[in-house]
Parts: C-alpha cells; sequence; structure tokens
C-alpha cells in the first residue's frame, strides 16, 4: 500500500455547505489488500489553525497540515446539522484547506484521515466553534471563478440566517445574475435559511459569460440587519456537453453541443446498488481514488466487500459516484449491470472521458432501477425538479425571471420575464 500512497495524486475535493456523504467511497468488484483494522491516533501528527482555546474567525479558511512522514487522505468538517464544507487536499497530501467561508456562530466536527510511510490508517476527530455574525448580510457566490459545463447551477451563501418570506424576497430581489448571450428564464431556489441555488429554466448556453453580483449593501432586510458589500462573481460556460447513461441497454451516449462523438459500453448498479437516476453535474475529477465498501456500510467480511485502486475517476456525486476506468468488469460492459453504483468503463474510454469533461458538464442516467437524484444534498442535483417546483422555491411568488445582459451604464439587474 505505501507504494500506491507514494505514487498517487491526492484527492481534490470541492465540498457544497448542504448534507452530503463524501470521502474515501464508491463501487469496486473484489477484495484488495485490506489495511490494518485498527487506525492508529493521528493526534499530534496533523495541525489545525485554530486559535487556541478560542473561537475561530468564520470568514478565514481551515487549515490542516500533516507531520512528519504522515499524509492526509479524507477530511471532513460538518456543523451541528450535518451540512459539509468545502476543501482541497494538496496533491502531496501534506495541507488541506476549506474553500469556502464556515458559517458564523457554529460548532464543526473535523475528523482528519492519515496515512503514515507504511500506508498504515489514522484518524483524529476535533470540534471547534466560530464567532458569531457581524450583523451585516453578506453573500458569498460560487463556484470559484472559471468555466464550467451548461449545467452548472449558482449558488449564494449567507452570513445570516434569514427565515421570514418578505425578507427573503428583499435578499433575493438584490441577488443578480446576467448572462451573454442570454440564457432563458431563471429563478433562485431558497435550499435552506442560509443557501441559494440559481438557475435557468434548461441549460445555461455554451460559451457564455455569466455575471452574479449582490446589491444588499446597506439595504435594511429587517429588523436591524441590513446587508453589507460582497464580492460579484463571474463565469463563463465552455461547450455543451451531456453523456447519456442508459442502465438498460449499457452504453453511455457522449454528446457535445448536440452531436454524438462517442457510444462508449459500460456498466452500471447491479440490483441492491442501482445507479441514481437524473441528471448529475460533474463534481471534479480524480486520476486515482481508492475505493473501500466500508465507507458505504459493507463490512470487511461480506462476500461485497472491495478494497481496490481506481484511476481516471469522475465525481457525480458527494456520497461517492463516479463515472470511471473498471477493467475488472470489461466483459459485463455493455451486456449486465455489476457494479456498486458507479458507471464502469474500459480504462481506455474513462481515460477519454475524463479528459473529456470539466465541472459542470451533465451525466445523466436513464433506465436505472435507481431512485431519482436528490436535488441538494449530495452533489447537484437541482435539474431533477421540475421548473414548476423549482420556481415554487423562490421568494417571489414563482415570478420567472431572464438572465440578460443590459445594454446600460447601470449596474445589471434580473428582471422580470416579459
Amino acid at each position: 500500500m505505501s507504494h500506491f500512497s507514494r505514487r498517487r495524486t491526492a484527492m481534490r475535493y470541492t465540498l457544497l455547505v448542504a448534507p452530503l456523504a463524501v470521502g474515501l467511497t464508491s463501487c469496486g468488484a473484489d477484495k484488495g489488500d485490506p489495511l490494518a483494522a485498527s487506525p492508529y491516533n493521528a493526534a499530534g501528527q496533523v495541525s489545525y489553525s485554530l486559535a487556541g482555546g478560542g473561537k475561530v474567525d468564520p470568514n478565514k479558511p481551515l487549515e490542516i497540515t500533516a507531520k512528519g512522514d504522515d499524509r492526509i487522505t479524507d477530511v471532513t468538517a460538518t456543523d451541528a446539522a450535518g451540512r459539509y464544507v468545502r476543501g482541497e487536499l494538496a496533491p502531496d497530501g501534506i495541507r488541506w484547506h476549506s474553500t469556502a467561508p464556515l458559517a458564523a456562530g457554529a460548532h464543526y466536527t473535523v475528523r482528519v484521515s492519515t496515512e503514515d510511510g507504511n500506508g498504515r490508517p489514522g484518524r483524529e476527530t476535533v470540534g471547534f466553534d466560530t464567532t458569531a455574525a457581524d450583523k451585516l448580510l453578506r453573500v458569498s457566490f460560487g463556484p470559484d471563478v472559471g468555466t464550467y459545463g451548461v449545467g452548472q447551477p449558482v449558488t449564494a451563501e449567507l452570513t445570516v440566517p434569514v427565515k421570514d418570506p418578505a425578507a427573503r424576497a428583499k435578499v433575493e430581489q438584490n441577488l443578480q445574475v446576467t448572462a451573454s448571450p442570454e440564457a432563458a428564464a431563471g429563478s433562485w431556489y431558497w435550499v435552506d435559511d442560509r443557501t441559494l441555488h440559481y438557475r435557468p429554466q434548461s441549460y445555461w448556453p455554451a460559451h457564455a459569460k455569466i455575471e452574479v453580483r449582490s446589491t444588499l449593501d446597506g439595504v435594511r432586510v429587517e429588523n436591524s440587519l441590513y446587508g453589507g458589500a460582497s464580492k460579484p462573481l463571474s463565469l463563463t460556460t465552455g461547450d455543451r456537453v451531456e453523456a447519456i447513461t442508459d442502465s438498460g441497454t449499457h452504453e453511455m451516449t457522449f454528446k457535445r453541443n448536440g452531436s454524438v462523438v462517442r457510444t462508449i459500453p459500460i456498466t452500471t448498479g447491479k440490483p441492491g446498488f442501482s445507479t441514481r437516476n437524473g441528471v448529475k453535474v460533474v463534481l471534479g475529477k480524480e486520476q486515482f481514488v481508492r475505493m473501500q465498501s466500508e465507507s458505504i456500510g459493507i463490512s470487511a467480511g461480506s462476500s461485497e466487500a472491495y478494497d481496490l485502486p481506481v484511476y481516471w475517476a469522475t465525481r457525480v456525486t458527494w456520497s461517492g459516484e463516479y463515472v470511471h476506468a473498471a477493467p475488472w468488469s470489461v466483459g459485463s460492459q455493455g451486456s449486465a449491470n455489476v457494479s456498486h453504483g458507479c458507471t464502469g468503463m474500459s480504462t481506455e474510454n474513462a481515460h477519454w472521458f475524463f479528459d473529456q469533461v470539466q465541472k459542470g458538464d451533465v451525466v445523466q442516467v436513464v433506465n436505472s432501477g435507481g431512485e431519482t437524484m436528490t436535488p441538494f444534498d449530495n452533489g447537484f442535483g437541482d435539474w431533477n425538479l421540475n421548473w414548476s417546483a423549482w420556481k415554487n422555491g423562490s421568494a417571489l411568488g414563482g415570478k420567472d425571471r431572464t438572465a440578460a445582459v443590459q445594454n446600460t451604464a447601470a449596474p445589471a439587474r434580473l428582471r422580470p420575464k416579459a
């Protein structure tokens, strides 16, 4: 195992503040070489950017650093409601840091998995509290600046929870999205008291420029709560990439800008482990993932247990559903579903798929025996809500908006659809 730990590329995580399940997970086939059953205590082998005995500033990133020969293999940080924090692990496994602000006035539990020079696993769990909000409502938009697929929703995280319907409407009126070329009618959806998602009625246009901004600065939201300044966000979209995964025909149809590029033999989840139906959005790509059955509740002694090195893994859920290389099931690809929930394909096809996709691209599963992908608690399942249901999540009475560019000198604002 030490050989793998030295040559692998460490996993990168982009964790949303939502009730997600995350970790070294997913599907496989046979048992590998299991590690020691009892992890060592990693206390003292990792350090944290936490003030000694005091509360943590939620606007500063949480940083975790490995010491000595140890490497970090997995980090989860959750608040009391079980919502996870986005984060990123360095390629060498030495450092992990959060990539989104923590919630104010919250208690967090951090679980760190490590690996020593011999590949033996370690564990440590710590807790900390963040300081209270400063009574100014600020907004953090996501995802990070960059180019994404046409299925990528826009997210807004509030520093102060907003529950009152009138206050929510005021917030929503001041969160503005514009797109060029113009997108279809769009709307915000309140996921919870602090989190909103925005999407058009249909996917974003290919090669669009998307601008997101808040005009809440100085606006009275409710009682003594006023809006504060927030950083705007600019995004672009790439080609319209859609991977249609048909569990019934055991084929993936890969389309770019409406044209079929490649048809790939696949295998998806077998009975009892059926792959989720519905639209998912690419969350990230990992050249190497160690997949262990225990992370999805399969004990080491089970006939379904596995511990496998997996390559060219494209993540579509936080709970561990990937499109990945599965050389052990090539004989079943194109004819049978034998995985534990992932979409498996040959190493050559998985490598090709890995190179073709980016975050925000669309992966849609049809004709599986699994349930439909949930909207918000396991990645971006936003597109699985029909447009009527999506508009019902708005505080503005279900009114459509148009993400358009206004050719004026004034700041662009969302306008009601004509």
